[in-house]
């Protein structure tokens, strides 16, 4: 059974930083991507960020040269610092992972983990 399980959410102030964890178990994907989501409030929840199997990157336009997604495969654990953070970066925060190359769908990520919130006082 395939498990993610996010760290590192919390408070920070504006312009602060934090990092987010994600452990990955139970897949068996030779070729995957994984992505870390967010839902503001009032707002659909949104891609963040992706890294491939083959280590292609994306990020949303909101949070480019402010976040940095990377994941440890001897860990299994996806990261995604966030640095420069700002109140609008408030909401809850999600990983997950399909098989496959990357994709912006979220209806195509299988597997979720169950959120972690990000505020972040101005």
């Amino acid at each position: 059974q395939v498990r993610l399980v996010e760290s590192g959410g919390g408070s920070v102030q504006a312009g602060g930083s934090l990092k987010l964890s994600c452990l990955a178990s139970g897949y068996s994907y030779n070729n995957y991507c994984m992505g870390w989501f967010r839902q503001v409030l009032g707002k659909e929840r949104e891609g963040v960020a992706n890294i491939g199997g083959d280590g292609n990157i994306w990020y949303g336009d909101s949070v480019k040269g402010r976040f940095t997604i990377s994941q440890d495969n001897a860990k299994n654990t996806l990261y995604l610092q966030m640095d420069s953070l700002k109140p609008e970066d408030t909401g809850m925060y999600y990983c997950a992972i399909k098989g496959g190359y990357c994709s912006l769908l979220e209806i195509e990520y299988r597997y979720w983990s169950p959120g972690t919130q990000v505020t972040v006082s101005s």
